[in-house]
């Protein structure tokens, strides 16, 4: 068994440039060995198109030998959080890497003939949530170690922001008809059978969308529709209702996972929002090729392909429109960037425990945080964000030092509730039906739709959901906590689930156990209200809910998601670990670019390694694995003790010396152990070298901060560049290089 170490993108690739000559050092002649496999954006990109490359620049489809992998007990696999593409990225992408000479075609969003749409078909496979449903041959664990938990406890991180006691008129915003949730239709199969799905037009002529979605006995299939005109009114009424509360107006979508639905949501907003210009100059703008799903910046980016007079022209009534709406949140007010202008800035996930954290509030134009009415178009999920913000308005803001854990089990094997990531979510190409066939021509569910209506699908095996419950009953006895199943009965999709964990609850020991299911906006209600008593609890959620929940209670807890630690246990007996989550790693790469200074705290990765190699000392015997699980936990425990976690400003200690710092305390404790002489006497020397040597090395790892840093490319840097700069201290390389 190897250990896996995933090359992905932005921050945590850059991190692993410092941390993986460490593990290589220390894992040298114990019988660990650890390899890596390149899934970043840029590398899928290069993987999937040989045949336009040189023999130099090719490179082998990890992510397909790593989803063979993870269905097979030798997995062992440390993923780090991952771009999930959206368009504009996917282009900035293939940009870069034909700029540095790869000849990689160019994405079309609007193909015209079968060649060019096979094309996009190729690239389909990039985009949005392209690695974590290979990956994901298990469901998840995630939850705060002891120790980091303890430590948020006796530190608690200092972001968080009061609830005015004056009132705030910050509120979630959501449709009440016509959305996802309103029209799901969901059914579970008795028998194994192949599906298809059909879009019939008014006349009553067919047209496959999906030609073959094969389902196995017992599982779930489901199907919704979001109508766009009702989106629309909504959003309309709600940019309406923000001006009148003088609040800001925000989106918060997830356009990178949900590649093929939320964009289209994303750029109906746009659309309303700036209806007066678009509307007026349509024609124009359609000559630039500008789409609006792609957000503002688009349409801003493709005006130079016309003269600058009309240029001109459409940005002052583009102008005119932010006079007459209401204020849009902003990502970057220095430079005019709008929670409107890239579709993956602002994701929800990630956006809307910020807003909990800072009062209720996003940053204006101004540069100063105010009140915000944060549209959510879908009410799956959006209640459970509004009942946090009733809460707070009710009892104040939480107490990261005495609030207790929301940990989570969620349902995400084999594909499970991958909504909107897929191939089975379609804009309507007119009026009529789209409904999902059987292999003997029966129709199991049907939605009507209107054209460009967004209707999608999504299955659930069987097999997925039973290891779930039965994992959601491991976590309630390991913990002692009540596990609360988080699922609608009002829902087509969760009355079909809610049978099934019925059904197999009853398999597992139940004893002493506290087991509920709720609707999520009462399992909020009771998992807050547990919060504040100090007390934990354990969210057993489907996929999206897991997402979402996994980045909400860490970032209030914590600080941050990044420190959470991610088992996930695979169906066939393997293990993948995932770390952190990367919705602050752009910022982070901005950062150490203009400034020499990592922010990024590689907590995740440092806190995996340790169930991975547990796991290979259980799976091989291997006894130094074990010993350098425990230690490698004890260095961690002392990392957090001394506080040497990354500081968010330049010229402090930043991830460089975050893991200098970490590999000082493995060794310290290797050397203190008793149970393996050599590795006690190999290590000994190490750690005194690192000890005698730590006003130094922290001096080369300070005095490189404060300038640029050439990395040599942003979605393809450059190895030897990237190297140089996460390893700037020569007294650390060569005691690291000797081992």
């Amino acid at each position: 068994m190897k250990l896996t170490w995933t090359k992905t993108d932005e921050a945590p690739a850059l991190a692993s440039y410092a941390l993986l000559p460490i593990l290589r050092a220390y894992f040298k002649g114990t019988g660990v060995e650890i390899e890596t496999a390149d899934i970043s954006l840029a590398g899928r990109i290069v993987a999937n198109f040989p045949e336009c490359l040189r023999n130099d620049q090719k490179i082998p489809d990890e992510l397909t030998r790593l989803g063979d992998l993870a269905q097979t007990a030798e997995a062992n696999i440390i993923k780090l959080p991952n771009i999930s593409a959206s368009i504009p990225q996917l282009r900035e992408a293939i940009a870069e890497l034909r700029g540095k000479g790869y000849n990689i075609p160019d994405y079309l969003e609007e193909p015209s003939t079968e060649e060019e749409r096979a094309l996009q078909a190729r690239f389909a496979v990039v985009l949005g949530s392209a690695v974590n449903p290979v990956l994901r041959e298990g469901n998840s664990d995630r939850r705060a170690s002891k120790s980091v938990k303890a430590f948020a406890r006796k530190h608690p991180q200092k972001m968080m922001k009061n609830w005015p006691k004056s009132g705030s008129v910050t509120r979630v915003a959501h449709m009440s008809d016509k959305d996802f949730y309103g029209s799901e239709k969901s059914t579970t199969v008795g028998a194994a059978t192949n599906v298809r799905i059909e879009f019939v037009d008014s006349a009553g002529a067919v047209k496959v969308l999906k030609q073959s979605i094969p389902l196995l006995e017992g599982e779930v299939i489901d199907c919704a529709v979001m109508n766009v005109a009702a989106l629309r009114r909504f959003y309309t009424e709600q940019m309406a209702a923000a001006k009148a509360d003088n609040a800001l107006l925000s989106l918060h979508l997830k356009c990178t996972m949900m590649k093929v639905s939320d964009p289209i949501m994303f750029g109906h907003c746009v659309a309303v929002y700036f209806a007066d210009a678009l509307e007026k100059h349509a024609g124009a703008i359609l000559e630039t090729g500008a789409n609006v799903n792609n957000g503002l910046a688009d349409v801003l980016e493709k005006l130079d392909h016309l003269p600058a007079s009309k240029k001109a022209e459409i940005e002052a009534d583009i102008a005119a429109c932010y006079d007459k709406g209401p204020g849009l949140a902003m990502v970057d007010s220095r430079v005019g960037k709008t929670n409107l202008h890239v579709p993956n800035d602002v994701i929800v996930d990630a956006s809307m425990p910020v807003v909990i954290r800072d009062g209720g509030k996003m940053w204006n134009k101004e540069d100063s945080l105010e009140d915000t009415v944060a549209m959510i178009p879908d009410r799956c999920y959006a209640t459970m964000y509004q009942a946090v913000i009733e809460d707070c308005k009710k009892h104040g803001q939480f107490d990261p030092a005495t609030m207790g854990s929301v940990s989570n089990v969620g349902l995400m094997a084999q594909k499970a509730e991958e909504y909107g990531s897929h191939d089975k979510t379609f804009a309507a190409p007119g009026n009529g039906t789209i409904r999902i066939v059987d292999a003997g021509g029966r129709t199991l569910l049907e939605q009507s739709v209107n054209r460009g209506d967004i209707f999608r699908a999504c299955q659930t095996k069987d097999e997925a959901i039973r290891d779930w419950v039965k994992l959601g009953v491991t976590r309630a006895r390991a913990k002692g906590a009540p596990a609360v199943f988080w699922l609608d009965p009002d829902r087509g999709h969760d009355a079909q689930i809610i049978q099934k964990v019925n059904a197999y609850l009853p398999e597992q020991d139940l004893s002493g156990l506290e087991i509920k299911i709720m609707k999520p906006v009462d399992a909020m209600k009771f998992s807050l209200e547990r919060i504040r008593r100090g007390e934990d609890t354990i969210s057993v959620t489907g996929n999206v809910l897991r997402d979402y929940l996994t980045d909400l209670f860490p970032i209030l807890e914590l600080g941050t998601s990044a420190r959470m630690l991610s088992i996930v246990p695979l169906l066939r007996g393997g293990a993948l670990f995932e770390t952190g989550a990367g919705g602050s790693a752009p910022k982070h790469v901005q950062q150490f670019v203009k400034e020499g200074h990592l922010r990024w705290d590689s907590l995740g990765e440092y806190c995996a390694l340790v169930p991975s190699l547990e796991l290979m000392a259980t799976k091989t015997g291997n006894p130094r694995a074990a010993l350098l699980s425990k230690t490698l936990d004890e260095a961690i425990g002392q990392y957090l003790e001394d506080a040497r976690y990354p500081s968010r400003k330049v010229n402090e200690i930043d991830n460089r010396g975050s893991t200098y710092y970490l590999a000082l305390a493995w060794a310290k404790a290797l050397a203190a152990q008793d149970e393996d002489g050599e590795l006690k006497q190999r290590f000994t020397p190490v750690a005194a070298a690192l000890s005698a040597n730590a006003g130094k090395i922290t001096q080369e790892l300070l005095v490189v901060q404060g300038k640029p840093v050439d990395i040599g490319g942003y979605y393809f840097p450059d190895d030897a560049k990237c190297a140089a700069a996460m390893r700037p201290s020569v007294t650390l390389n060569a005691i690291i290089d000797r081992m």
